[in-house]
């Protein structure tokens, strides 16, 4: 439900039955956007199951908070600033509505800062990294799910193309209209876009398929907890196909090579998550093999 000036307004949804509003709710001057909410639900969901399995782990359950602060501070200044290198003159010509937006985030600038914030948190803690690592790894993915749901309710540019498959949808109503996309604009040579055009609703495909990754994961973390790594390797893996896969129906434009830069990334994700299945099952290994000595 969407609440708009005084009365709430019933149906978050466009004329045409297809994309939903970017304001949950809006009363008087006060405005609560999907896709804050939905950033908010994921840090808060990923960072309450993160403590539970720490303590279960018997890793003192405090550093869950300190590590969420990390991956949120880190996170967001990643994805804004590797936003703002891409798209220096869209930046500049309004800085402030760039910053303080849902819009203009990139994915990988997010997961580099991320993830060296919260290595460093880790290790000024004093907490065993590879355990740690193991136990956010499936917990990533279920964040980015979640994460994907505010880019599909807000209508933030993170869509694909034209479609006219039967569940492709408007998002006329979005914080970038398609429309307007200058990138939609660019594919079909015209700045003429119909407002009710439609396209494929990538957010929705990235989130099918990155909650059976953090199902899978989640429901193997006792399986592998003998093998420090090899869980968070295993999420690389996972976590980097999908986004290898989702670039296709995906706006961004492809380097000289035919990859898009995410798709570089992705496949360096990759190859790191090799590296460390390949560590942890080599460690298990040494071990077997030490224990047969004695």
């Amino acid at each position: 439900m969407c609440f708009t000036g005084r009365r709430p307004r019933w149906s978050c949804w466009s004329k045409g039955g297809e994309a939903m509003y970017p304001k949950l709710i809006q009363i008087g001057p006060i405005t609560i956007w999907s896709f804050g909410v939905m950033m908010a639900l994921a840090f808060i969901t990923t960072s309450w199951l993160l403590q539970r399995e720490l303590r279960r782990r018997g890793i003192d359950d405090n550093a869950a908070g300190w590590i969420t602060i990390a991956a949120i501070v880190g996170g967001i200044v990643g994805a804004k600033l590797f936003w703002a290198f891409e798209h220096f003159d869209e930046f500049s010509q309004a800085p402030l509505r760039s910053l303080f937006t849902g819009a203009g985030l990139t994915w990988y600038g997010g997961l580099i800062l991320g993830a060296i914030a919260v290595i460093l948190t880790i290790k000024a803690m004093g907490k065993p990294f590879l355990q740690v690592a193991d136990s956010i790894g499936p917990l990533i993915a279920l964040g980015y799910a979640i994460g994907r749901m505010g880019c599909f309710l807000s209508g933030d540019g993170d869509y694909g193309p034209p479609s006219n498959l039967p569940w492709a949808m408007s998002f006329e109503h979005g914080t970038v209209p398609p429309h307007l996309n200058p990138a939609i604009q660019k594919l079909l040579g015209t700045t003429d876009v119909p407002p009710d055009i439609r396209v494929h609703p990538t957010p929705l495909y990235e989130i099918a398929m990155s909650l059976p990754i953090f199902f899978f994961l989640w429901s193997r973390r006792r399986r592998y907890e003998g093998m420090p790594g090899f869980l968070f390797g295993m999420y690389m893996v996972l976590g980097g196909c999908e986004r290898f896969i989702a670039e296709f129906w995906r706006l961004t434009p492809k380097t000289p090579f035919g990859l898009t830069v995410p798709q570089t990334f992705s496949l360096a994700m990759i190859a790191g998550g090799a590296i460390f299945i390949w560590y942890a099952k080599s460690k298990k290994a040494q071990i077997r093999k030490a224990r047969g000595r004695r």
